[in-house]
C-alpha cells in the first residue's frame, strides 16, 4: 500500500457504531439525548453554583470547572457525528480531525488534573480543617486551574505536532465516532515508534500523576478519618468524599475499560462502543452524581427553582 504525504490528505472517514440505516436513527437519538443531558445538566450545575453565594468555595469552584470541561469534551466530538448521521456521510476534514485530537487531549488532561485538585481540597478540609481557608485560598485555586490548563495545552500540542509529521495510507477509515490519537497513529504508514512511546510516557505522567495524587490524598483522608473518635464525624467525613470518589471511579474505570478494549479486541465496533462509554457516559453522569448526592447542591437548586418560578 503506497503512503502519501499528510498534506495530500483532505479527509478521514469516521467508522461510527453501525452502517445499518435503521440502527443509525437509534444511534442518532441516543447520541443527541446523551449530549443534551450532558450540556443542560452541567450548565445547570454552573448556574446553580454561580447563583448561590454559599457555594462559592474551592470545592464548587473546581466542580464548575469540571462541568465546563465535560461540556467542552462532549461538544468537540458529538455534534460532528450527529451531522454525519443526518447527512448519511462519514467524512471529516483533516483539519477538523486534528482539531478534535488536540481539543480532546486538552480537556481529558484538564479533567484528570481537576479530579486531583478536588481530592486535594477534600484532603485539606478533612485533615487540616482549621487551616482550610488559609491553604485553599482563591489565589491557589486559580493557580491550580491555570497550571492544569497549561500542562494540558502543552501535552496536546506535543502530540499534535508529532501527528503532523506522519504520512497516511490510502485507508483512512477511523474505527471510532471521533478522531482519536491512538487510532490515527494506527492509520499512518510512517514509523510510529516514537509516537507510541510518547503516548505511554504521557499517559504515565499526565494520567499517572493525577491518579497518584488522588490515591495519596485519600490515603491520608482514610488515615485521618479512622483516628476520629466520633462515629458521626467519620460518617460526615466520608459523605464529603462520596460524590468525588464515585466520579473518579467512573472516569478511571471507563478509561481502563477503553484501554483493555483497544489492546485485546480486534473488533472495531467493540472499540468504538468502549470509546463512547469513556467519552460520553462519565460526562453525562457527573452532574447527576454531584447534584443528587449533595445536600448543598440540592438546596441551592431548590432555591434557584423557587426564585425562577416567582419571576414567571
Amino acid at each position: 500500500m503506497e503512503p502519501r504525504n499528510q498534506t495530500a490528505v483532505s479527509e478521514f472517514l469516521l467508522f461510527g457504531l453501525t452502517d445499518d440505516p435503521a440502527l443509525q436513527l437509534i444511534v442518532f437519538g441516543l447520541f443527541l439525548s446523551m449530549y443534551l443531558v450532558t450540556v443542560l445538566g452541567n450548565l445547570l450545575i454552573i448556574l446553580v453554583i454561580g447563583s448561590d453565594s454559599h457555594l462559592h468555595t474551592p470545592m464548587y469552584f473546581f466542580l464548575s470547572n469540571l462541568s465546563f470541561t465535560d461540556i467542552s469534551l462532549s461538544t468537540i466530538t458529538v455534534p460532528k457525528i450527529l451531522v454525519n448521521i443526518q447527512r448519511q456521510s462519514k467524512t471529516i476534514s483533516y483539519t477538523s480531525c486534528l482539531t478534535q485530537v488536540y481539543s480532546a487531549l486538552v480537556f481529558v488532561g484538564m479533567e484528570n488534573f481537576l479530579l486531583a485538585a478536588m481530592s486535594y481540597d477534600h484532603y485539606v478540609v478533612i485533615c487540616h480543617p482549621l487551616r482550610y481557608t488559609v491553604i485553599m485560598n482563591l489565589h491557589l485555586c486559580v493557580l491550580m486551574i491555570l497550571f492544569s490548563l497549561c500542562i494540558s495545552f502543552m501535552d496536546a500540542l506535543l502530540h499534535s505536532l508529532m501527528l503532523l509529521r506522519l504520512s497516511f495510507c490510502t485507508d483512512l477509515e477511523i474505527p471510532h465516532f471521533f478522531c482519536e490519537l491512538a487510532q490515527m497513529i494506527k492509520l499512518s504508514c510512517s514509523d510510529t515508534l516514537i509516537d507510541n512511546i510518547l503516548i505511554y510516557i504521557a499517559a504515565c505522567i499526565f494520567g499517572g500523576l493525577p491518579l497518584s495524587g488522588i490515591i495519596i490524598s485519600y490515603t491520608h483522608i482514610v488515615s485521618s478519618v479512622l483516628r476520629m473518635p466520633s462515629t458521626e464525624g467519620k460518617h460526615k467525613a466520608f459523605s464529603t468524599c462520596r460524590s468525588h470518589l464515585s466520579v473518579v471511579s467512573l472516569i478511571y474505570g471507563a478509561a481502563f475499560g477503553v484501554y483493555i478494549s483497544n489492546e485485546f479486541s480486534d473488533y472495531p465496533r467493540k472499540t468504538a462502543v468502549a470509546s463512547v462509554i469513556y467519552s460520553m457516559v462519565p460526562q453525562m453522569l457527573n452532574h447527576f452524581i454531584y447534584s443528587l448526592r449533595n445536600r448543598d447542591m440540592k438546596e441551592a437548586l431548590r432555591k434557584l427553582i423557587s426564585r425562577t418560578a416567582s419571576l414567571l
